[in-house]
């Protein structure tokens, strides 16, 4: 891996690109338990960019911290496109921030099944301006490995849709 797609790496452009734009963030994490808001806070200065993380690794987190619906998670499942939309969306409600991050999956070695292997992820990407993406993943490795490669993609995907909105505006 290159030095530019590490983590830490990863993290200090983000927090130069959020810095440059004004702007701020907010995670909703559920398998990878925090990763990526302790990713971003270990970059000096992280305060002037970082809001707050939720980290909803149960269903009940999931509703009762980010308002995914009863429905969505019964129709969907907690590894969805769909729950990662509404993570990303209620972090951005419950937090000042102005993009949100969430991710939710499958890290292993156990809970996976034929539908939801071990390995899918799935990403949302939510900014106040600029709508919600959701994307889905799939790694390989194990458990650590399924984890931090779904921290990089997290912090990726914010940089490029960062940038992006930066273009536009």
């Amino acid at each position: 891996m290159t030095m530019e797609n590490s983590i830490e790496a990863l993290a200090v452009r983000l927090g130069e690109v959020l810095s440059a734009h004004g702007a701020s963030l907010a995670t909703a994490e559920s398998c990878t338990g925090g990763w990526v808001a302790q990713a971003v806070t270990s970059v000096a200065g992280s305060s002037a960019w970082f809001d707050r993380g939720f980290v909803t690794y149960s269903n009940a987190a999931k509703q009762e911290m980010l308002d995914v619906s009863d429905l969505t998670l019964a129709r969907h499942g907690a590894v969805s496109e769909a729950t990662a939309r509404a993570m990303a969306l209620g972090a951005l409600a419950h937090s000042r921030a102005d993009w949100a991050v969430a991710i939710t999956g499958v890290a292993g070695p156990g809970g996976g099944t034929p539908e939801k292997p071990v390995g899918l992820v799935c990403f949302a990407w939510a900014g106040r301006e600029a709508g919600c993406e959701a994307q889905v993943c799939r790694f390989d490795g194990d458990r650590e490995s399924v984890r931090e490669q779904s921290v990089r993609q997290a912090l990726r995907g914010l940089i490029e849709r960062i940038e992006a909105a930066r273009l536009v505006a």
